[in-house]
């Protein structure tokens, strides 16, 4: 718990920022960042930390999936604090800032306020307003514009919010591929150089490329960089069980299957079944998302074309024992969008997981042989 210290000169505040390296888990994959407030003089050594939340909230991974959790600003004992990244083995590193008493003094009553009750919940957003934003935040609301980022003095990324997403989870290719079905097209432009601060890594690098002005000589906001802990780079894999192997293999199943089938004049549509129920399953999840949800990431989810809702309904029409005439006309439709998704993919309109392209391939596949081979092969209703 925080102890207050309203009557303590400001001088005697050390305030640095804390970076730390991913983990293995997927919640740990992009790094993390708090703000470090040691008091020289009474030595207190603590750490303000926004990335917090409450896994006993009520309805907990609703709210996570709605975009309403709260998170929270925590304080806890810098020994508590590294304590836990030692334990996993998590690289941290810190970047002591240089501020005259006066911006040390406010950027405390700042955290302190924010450490209050009433304020130090807030809604988080991954990309806008997280752990690593809120520092920011905090510090351009002390400094005012007296911190110059210099992000003209950044080399040049280019990179699109997907893909600086991407570059952190590659080596977990079923969360990657989850984030990128879960989030839409509204994350496929180049993040600026200010955007690119919600993660951690970019965060400390403008750190190290800002100024302070104003109050005296022009000098870097970082005065002191320090290795807190360092690990290494440890040797990563995604396995053998990873989607774009196991996509593949399951084109190689249906291409079989679909081969078999048209030697045999069967349909073969056990298959079929599993496969529309499960792309209808994805598209309510994603339906759900773009409508009810409140992260703005979700939305305009053009992934929807090939795993749509709508695929359910042709589990009880390929299940019937005479065919309805809607069958044929919904596969011609269920064809048409997973075409279209492959066209919204080449045009840039959204970039789709790589290990997508199998399935795409399955899907149309399977809808243009049942198109033209239900018919003969099933009673038609008239």
């Amino acid at each position: 718990m925080l102890i207050s210290l309203p009557n303590l000169s400001a001088q005697q505040y050390r305030i640095s920022l804390l970076t730390c390296d991913a983990g293995d888990e997927l919640y740990s994959a992009f790094g993390h960042s708090a703000v470090r407030v040691m008091d020289l003089q009474g030595g207190r050594d603590l750490v303000f930390n926004y990335g917090t939340f409450n896994f006993k909230t009520p309805n907990f991974y609703g709210k996570f999936a709605s975009g309403k959790l709260d998170y929270m600003l925590s304080v806890s004992t810098y020994r508590d604090f590294i304590y836990e990244y030692e334990y996993f083995e998590r690289n941290v590193r810190e970047q002591v800032l240089d501020l005259n008493p006066e911006q040390s003094r406010d950027l405390v009553n700042f955290l302190e306020i924010n450490y209050l009750p009433e304020r130090r919940n807030y809604r988080y957003e991954f990309f806008f307003d997280n752990c690593a934003t809120r520092i920011r935040d905090a510090l351009e609301q002390v400094l005012g514009d007296q911190l110059i980022w210099q992000d003209g003095e950044q080399e040049g990324v280019e990179k699109t919010f997907r893909e600086l997403i991407d570059e952190k989870v590659l080596y977990m290719p079923w969360a990657d591929l989850g984030i990128d079905i879960a989030l839409g097209s509204v994350i496929d432009r180049d993040a600026a150089p200010r955007e690119e601060q919600f993660l951690p890594q970019y965060m400390e690098e403008a750190f190290a490329r800002a100024e302070i002005q104003g109050d005296g000589p022009t000098r870097p906001l970082v005065k002191e960089s320090l290795s807190i802990l360092d690990f290494g780079d440890k040797e990563k894999s995604m396995g053998l069980m990873n989607p774009y192997l196991l996509f593949w293999v399951v084109a190689i199943l249906f291409t079989a299957i679909t081969f078999i089938g048209f030697k045999k004049k069967k349909l073969l549509l056990g298959f079929d079944l599993a496969l529309f129920g499960l792309l209808g399953i994805i598209g309510l999840v994603l339906a759900y998302l773009w409508i009810f949800s409140e992260i703005p990431s979700t939305k305009w989810n053009w992934n929807i074309l090939w795993a749509f809702p709508g695929h359910l309904i042709l589990i009880p029409g390929l299940m019937a024992k005479t065919l309805k005439p809607w069958v044929r006309k919904y596969l011609l439709f269920a064809l048409i969008l997973a075409d279209a998704a492959v066209v919204f993919w080449i045009l840039g309109w959204q970039s789709f997981h790589p290990s997508l392209i199998p399935l795409f391939l399955v899907i149309i596949l399977r809808t243009n042989y049942l198109y033209y081979n239900i018919a003969r092969y099933r009673t038609v209703a008239v």
